[in-house]
């Protein structure tokens, strides 16, 4: 969410994306005391497999600019991970690419595939970048709700409402799963329907997959992550987006990476290399160490996750703000009407740090204007904070007043 007012000299394809409310809301913690839920990042450490090379690595020629596509130690180690939990084939010459960060690898894409006027069919809520970098490329998005079920169920789309977004200037399909910040998985149902809209319209696929790694034992039915670039005929035509941030609990390293097709790889790295050309050189033998951990650290990360989920799921019920079933990521939605009379969630975040001594993000935020009243009654909180952390939150949200 963004100023709502006109700034000097910005562009008019940025008018609207001015100064966001995560900005607000942390300045409000560090000016109040609060507890920072609302920023995604955790703050505990990675694992010192990864952390130890990337300490190895500094003072050393990792230091300098790494090759513009990516060491080749991590595009191999990228490809390898691919096929280990996608089953998915990726040559590490020429169908992957280090970028910086998934936000790089999204808007390097974006730039690269789009001409003006180009549309772009998404799934909202979305992450904040999306909108912003379509329109730096000159595209138009398309959004398609998520709603949440009944009783707080799963998060779903309407078939119809999908269709009606393809229109004959549709070129891209941008999807995110797991999803942020619903905490939705979507499932082989929901990728088979998204598939063959992107195939009846040739459009392509860009799948934002950096929680990968973080679905929980209830989510994706039982059978967690899958990729779309999985399913019979799309691997041709999507783009995959991964990270270490997340996986690593290092989002400061920004190192990401996109995988796909040669022809496609090409144009984004045609983009890419103008924008940032190389980052993260010593960061980059680090994730490809991480990459190549056992499937026990993997599967370690889900469940710790989950654990602090059901920690703040539980502090959250007892505020009297029931949550919307995340099934993965960092992230758990609520409903505020139950506190907050007016359902106005903006209103409750920046209250909340003199209620409760916590702040949360208004998921409103997240929408595109003609849909921000389906996520007006809506706030989200990060759940990737260590014990004590939680522990006090959720000791402050059941006194809130």
């Amino acid at each position: 969410m963004t100023t709502g007012h006109r700034v000097p000299y910005l562009s008019a394809r940025l008018q609207g994306f001015g100064t966001t409310v995560f900005a607000e809301m942390s300045a409000l913690a560090v000016a109040t005391g609060a507890i920072n839920l609302g920023q995604g990042f955790p703050d505990y450490p990675g694992p010192p497999e990864v952390l130890d090379v990337a300490r190895a690595a500094i003072g050393t020629a990792a230091d300098q600019y790494p090759p513009g596509p990516g060491i080749p130690e991590l595009r191999a180690a990228v490809a390898e991970h691919h096929l280990r939990f996608t089953g998915l084939s990726y040559d590490p010459g020429d169908e992957v690419l280090i970028t910086a960060g998934a936000t790089e690898a999204l808007t390097a894409a974006l730039l690269a595939l789009l001409d003006p006027g180009d549309e772009v069919v998404l799934f909202e809520p979305m992450y904040d970048s999306y909108a912003a970098a379509v329109a730096m490329a000159g595209g138009v998005v398309r959004p398609v709700p998520l709603r949440p079920a009944e009783g707080a169920g799963p998060w779903r789309f309407d078939v119809e409402e999908l269709r009606a977004a393809v229109t004959p200037r549709a070129k891209l399909l941008l999807l995110n799963t797991p999803h942020n910040p619903t905490g939705k998985v979507f499932d082989r149902e929901e990728l088979s329907v998204i598939a063959a809209a992107a195939m009846e319209s040739e459009l392509l696929v860009l799948t934002d997959e950096v929680y990968e790694h973080l679905v929980f034992a209830d989510g994706g039915g039982g059978r967690g992550h899958r990729s779309i670039a999985t399913l019979p005929g799309m691997r041709e035509r999507t783009l995959v987006v991964g990270s270490a941030g997340k996986t690593f609990n290092v989002t400061g390293w920004k190192v990401g990476w996109i995988c796909g097709p040669p022809a496609l790889v090409s144009a984004v790295r045609t983009a890419k290399q103008f924008l940032t050309y190389v980052n993260g050189g010593p960061f980059q033998p680090a994730v490809a160490a991480g990459l190549r951990l056992s499937d026990d650290y993997f599967a370690g990360v889900a469940r710790d996750l989950e654990y602090r989920r059901d920690v703040l799921v539980a502090g959250l019920r007892d505020a009297g703000l029931p949550v919307i079933s995340p099934q993965a990521t960092y992230f758990a939605t609520v409903d505020v009407r139950g506190v907050q009379p007016d359902g106005d969630g903006l209103a409750f975040c920046r209250s909340l740090p003199e209620r409760a001594g916590v702040v949360a993000v208004p998921t409103v935020v997240f929408y595109d204007p003609v849909h921000a009243h389906l996520g007006r009654h809506l706030v989200r909180f990060a759940f990737c904070k260590r014990d004590e952390v939680l522990a006090e939150a959720v000791s402050r949200l059941r006194r809130m007043t």
